[in-house]
């Protein structure tokens, strides 16, 4: 098993808020887009009492309202401000951060390039929290064909659950693109999302096969899926040991298995127990970085 794996601390500080606000508020709390990418984490707060909508004139009024950790435009938060909700906020704080980024290069005049996968929620939000327009790309390639003059003032920010190493390339290519570039250095990525890719990555050299246990809707568990097969790996992303196919294993001696920072742990241990039914395992844990990171909470939920 590769460490570390599974969930991040933005994602801990966002359920925790959904549960939270339950506790506080009592049910139902509504929350704006799946909290986290992650089926059984969000069938999980239904059966507490949370309501899952996709737009805010799906919420009563008055009723407590939670935004996703993906972080929602300014738009939604003017509509949430017009109509008086009780907002609580999980936008993970990485996100904001990014946020942040892009106004402050929006504010000096730049073109702003958002590097991040078209319309993933957290590129949605970003891109509605500028004040201006974004020119997205997902790949080199896009960022030949980008509209624009070498001396055009740019700066790019960047989603926070990409390929270190796509990302790396892409940052190489605006820099040589344009001679008045500013932007963040990829080690700004997710820190999470690092240090699981690293994980794989020292998981790949010692397995026949991977399985990554994730959402597929679920951008940083489709990212360590790639960077397994990347490294020459068979890879597969599974939702919980329901979807493991014994063929994958044909042959196969060692199986590596990691965790998308929003799938939680009890379903790494279901995909164990599907490898047990198949045969005898013997688990071990990789070598790895230690993450001890919290995000606070919302100074109305801490007392809870």
């Amino acid at each position: 098993m590769a460490q570390p794996r599974g969930f991040c601390a933005g994602v801990v500080r966002a359920i925790e808020i959904v549960e939270r606000a339950l506790k506080k508020h009592g049910a139902p709390v509504y929350v704006r887009h799946e909290i986290v990418h992650n089926k059984f984490v969000v069938e999980s707060l239904k059966e507490k009492g949370a309501i899952f909508v996709e737009e805010l004139d799906e919420v009563p009024s008055g009723a407590i309202t939670v935004f996703s950790a993906h972080g929602v435009a300014r738009s939604v938060e003017d509509e949430a401000a017009r109509r008086r909700l009780p907002v609580l906020d999980a936008t993970c704080p990485l996100v904001t951060k990014v946020h942040n980024q892009g106004k402050r290069y929006m504010n000096t005049g730049r073109t702003l390039i958002l590097i991040g996968h078209a319309g993933h929620p957290e590129v949605i939000g970003t891109m509605g929290q500028v004040s201006g327009p974004v020119l997205i790309v997902q790949s080199v390639a896009d960022v030949t064909a980008l509209p624009l003059p070498r001396d055009t003032p740019v700066a790019y920010i960047t989603q926070t659950t990409l390929s270190v190493d796509d990302t790396r390339d892409i940052i190489a290519a605006l820099k040589q693109q344009f001679n008045d570039i500013e932007g963040p250095d990829v080690r700004d990525i997710c820190y999470a999302t690092q240090n699981r890719q690293s994980a794989v990555r020292d998981l790949s050299k010692l397995v026949d096969v991977i399985l990554v246990v994730g959402a597929d809707n679920s951008s940083n568990s489709n990212r360590l899926r790639e960077i397994g097969i990347e490294a020459g790996v068979a890879s597969y992303l599974i939702a919980d040991g329901s979807e493991l196919n014994p063929e994958w294993l044909k042959d196969a001696r060692t199986i590596g298995v990691t965790a998308g920072a929003s799938a939680p742990e009890v379903l790494v241990d279901d995909v164990i127990e599907a490898l047990r039914r198949i045969g005898p395992v013997a688990v071990s844990v990789l070598p790895g970085r230690e993450e001890n990171i919290e995000f606070r909470l919302p100074s109305e939920l801490t007392a809870v």
